[in-house]
C-alpha cells in the first residue's frame, strides 16, 4: 500500500466519522508496533492538506521490559517533526513479578491506558487516536460474540466522560495486510514487543480463526465489516458517508 491510498483509506474515516475537529490536539498512542507506526504516518501526512487544523503528538508507555529499544522511533519522529514523549512505568513489573497475573493482558491494558491518559492531559490533548485497523475491528467483534455473547466492537468514535478524552480510530478501514505491506515499503522502524505473552491471547486465537473464516469463505471479513458499519450498536457514533 501506498501513502496515498493510506492518506485515502484514512481520510475517509475521519470524514465519515467526524473525528477531528478545528484545534484538536490528538496523541498517537505508540507501542513500536506495525499499526501505531502506520497510524503516525497517516495522521501526519492527513495534516498537511486536510481542512481543519489539528496538532499530533506521538506518546509511547514504556512497560518497563530490559529488551525495549526505541532509539530508532525516537530518530522517526524527529525526521517527521513531531513531538515524542516516553512516559516510563513499572507495569511490567506489578503485573508479571508482584501480582503473577495468569491472565495480564487486561490489567496490563488498564494501567497503559491510565498512564497514557495521564501524560495526554499533560500535554493539553483533547483526543488520542488509536491504531485498530478493519481486522481488528472484526476479530474483537468475534471474541465479544465468542466470550461474551454480544454483538459489540470498538466505536470509531468514543468520549471518555471521566477523562474528558476523545478515543478516535482513524484506521478502521485499512486491512492489516496493507499495514503490512505499508511497513516493508517504506521500511517502517517496527520494535518486536517484549512481552511474553505476546502472540498468546484471546486476540490471537481470534486473529488464526478470522484467517480460517476467508480462507473457507472469501469475502466473509467484508461482509463482517458491513455488518458492524450498519449493526447500529450502542455508542457508536453517527455515520456521515454514503457508502453503506
Amino acid at each position: 500500500m501506498k501513502l496515498q491510498q493510506l492518506l485515502s483509506y484514512t481520510r475517509r474515516a475521519v470524514d465519515d466519522y467526524d473525528m477531528i475537529e478545528e484545534g484538536d490536539k490528538i496523541a498517537i498512542g505508540i507501542s513500536g508496533g506495525k499499526d501505531s507506526l502506520t497510524l503516525l504516518y497517516a495522521l501526519h501526512g492527513l495534516k498537511r492538506f486536510y481542512p481543519k487544523k489539528f496538532e499530533i503528538y506521538a506518546v509511547t508507555v514504556d512497560l518497563g521490559f530490559e529488551n525495549l529499544n526505541l532509539d530508532a522511533i525516537k530518530a522517526l519522529c524527529q525526521d517527521l517533526e513531531v513531538p515524542y514523549t516516553i512516559v516510563k512505568t513499572d507495569i511490567a513489573d506489578i503485573v508479571f513479578e508482584q501480582r503473577k497475573e495468569t491472565s495480564p493482558c487486561s490489567l496490563c491494558a488498564k494501567m497503559r491506558k491510565g498512564a497514557l491518559n495521564e501524560e495526554m492531559k499533560r500535554l493539553g490533548c483533547n483526543k488520542i487516536a488509536y491504531a485498530h485497523h478493519k481486522d481488528d475491528m472484526v476479530e474483537t467483534m468475534l471474541m465479544s460474540l465468542i466470550f461474551e455473547g454480544r454483538f459489540h466492537t470498538f466505536s470509531p468514535r468514543t468520549y471518555l466522560d471521566r477523562m474528558d478524552l476523545t478515543v478516535i480510530r482513524p484506521l478502521m478501514y485499512v486491512n492489516e495486510a496493507d499495514v503490512i505491506g505499508f511497513v516493508h515499503k517504506y521500511e517502517l522502524p517496527v520494535a518486536k514487543s517484549p512481552c511474553p505473552v505476546d502472540g498468546y491471547t484471546k486476540r490471537e486465537y481470534a486473529s488464526e480463526l478470522l484467517d480460517q473464516l476467508i480462507k473457507d469463505n472469501p469475502g466473509v471479513k467484508e461482509r463482517m465489516f458491513t455488518a458492524i458499519v450498519r449493526g447500529n450498536m450502542p455508542g457508536w457514533p453517527e455515520y456521515k458517508g454514503n457508502r453503506w
